[in-house]
């Protein structure tokens, strides 16, 4: 199993010309392409990311999957093992797959990862029988190899990589574990003396960094109607804690909490004039919809909609600050673009929801500190393909 370097660019040779209206690079390390190689039920496709995408088709076209590909990407940027990122690795296998002669099957994902190092692509083999492991992995950028791994002895639980020094020796060569990625573990290992790896380390950390800031979000209604504990302050991928959150929001974020109140207008109910929250004696959180001439009612009598609403309405608004993410600390959020990855964004809403959410989404994502990778359904695409702003990606083809 082995991934394919992008080809060479061309450079044409004329007389000078008018310079084009060429994107400036981005200043913050993004994901603009998925690659599905071989994964789950996607076969050969690549997949364009925009600040704003929402993934279509029929049951079964792969939208979830390729989610959790993206998902997978990012916590292997972050370090995490390959058997913590991936469970049930042969569901990841696609059914087309054959296993060679020593019975080895296993998938292919990849990325590019936009940035100040320009576009740097990504590409990972992993083996999911008859064991576990990543056997090849290659990170390129300008069309040069700058890292490559690849199983030597199936007996040793590592992988020969190799990366670009252009020093003295011109390539390092060493073993790294099978179990990490080696892109996120190259930053440990490369002095940065040399021009070479310098080079190799600005594309390592783009990719790292470009991929690690994700935040998965599946607001559950169940979870989100009860109290929630004081002091849990960042928002967890569930949403459960959307409580004790809002009284966070409220008195430290005053201007966003106000945008969250006009957006909860926009999209519940009856009249909201305020989110506000109640703390009692045994230090749980309850958060209330202001519903005008000082009556109130508790969140969870909301439906099921209006909550995956207002917790989706609420990581637009706030970011990456409140919001339980794991992401490096060393490295600000100004130089970071956060990814809110969203399996059902329309799940539930009804059109005047989505459609509010889809433009409050479309403002958000615009300025560059936050996108949101999501999957959509049939009335959902309906209103994405009309907001101005989103990529419609349809995979039904």
């Amino acid at each position: 199993m082995t991934t394919t370097a992008p080809p060479p660019g061309t450079t044409r040779v004329g007389p000078p010309r008018a310079a084009p209206d060429v994107p400036p690079r981005p200043v913050r390390p993004v994901v603009t392409e998925l690659r599905l190689a071989a994964f789950a039920s996607h076969w050969r496709r690549t997949l364009p990311l925009g600040p704003l995408t929402l993934l279509t088709g029929p049951s079964g076209s792969g939208a979830s999957s390729a989610l959790r590909a993206y998902e997978a990407l990012a916590r292997l940027g972050a370090g995490d093992a390959l058997e913590d990122v991936f469970p049930d690795p042969v569901s990841c296998v696609p059914e087309r797959a054959v296993a060679d002669a020593e019975g080895r099957r296993g998938f292919r994902i990849g990325c590019t990862v936009d940035g100040p190092a320009g576009p740097v692509r990504l590409d990972v083999a992993v083996q999911a029988e008859p064991s576990l492991r990543i056997v090849g992995e290659r990170l390129t950028a300008g069309g040069q190899t700058l890292l490559s791994t690849a199983l030597r002895d199936p007996r040793r639980p590592t992988v020969q990589a190799a990366w670009h020094t252009a020093g003295q020796v011109p390539v390092t060569r060493a073993p790294l574990p099978d179990g990490r990625l080696a892109t996120a573990l190259l930053p440990l290992r490369v002095a940065g003396v040399t021009e070479g790896q310098l080079r190799v380390l600005a594309a390592a950390e783009q990719v790292v960094v470009g991929l690690h800031s994700a935040f998965l979000c599946d607001p559950l209604p169940g979870g989100m109607r009860g109290p929630a504990r004081a002091g849990e302050e960042r928002l967890r991928s569930g949403c459960d804690n959307l409580a004790a959150v809002l009284a966070r929001t409220r008195t430290q974020c005053a201007h966003r909490h106000a945008r969250l109140v006009a957006a909860a207008a926009a999209g519940c109910a009856g009249p909201v004039t305020a989110l506000t929250t109640r703390e009692s004696a045994d230090g749980k959180v309850e958060a209330l919809v202001g519903r005008g001439a000082g009556r109130t009612t508790p969140i969870g009598r909301l439906g099921d909609g209006e909550l995956r609403y207002v917790a989706l309405a609420l990581v637009l608004l706030t970011g990456p600050h409140v919001l339980e993410v794991n992401t490096p600390d060393e490295i600000p959020w100004a130089m970071r673009a956060l990814t809110v990855l969203t399996d059902g964004f329309d799940r539930g809403l009804d059109a005047r929801q989505s459609g509010e959410l889809l433009r409050l989404a479309a403002g958000i994502c615009a300025d560059g500190h936050l996108r949101l990778l999501g999957t959509v359904g049939e009335a959902g695409a309906a209103l994405a393909g009309a907001t101005e702003g989103a990529v419609l990606v349809d995979l039904s083809g």
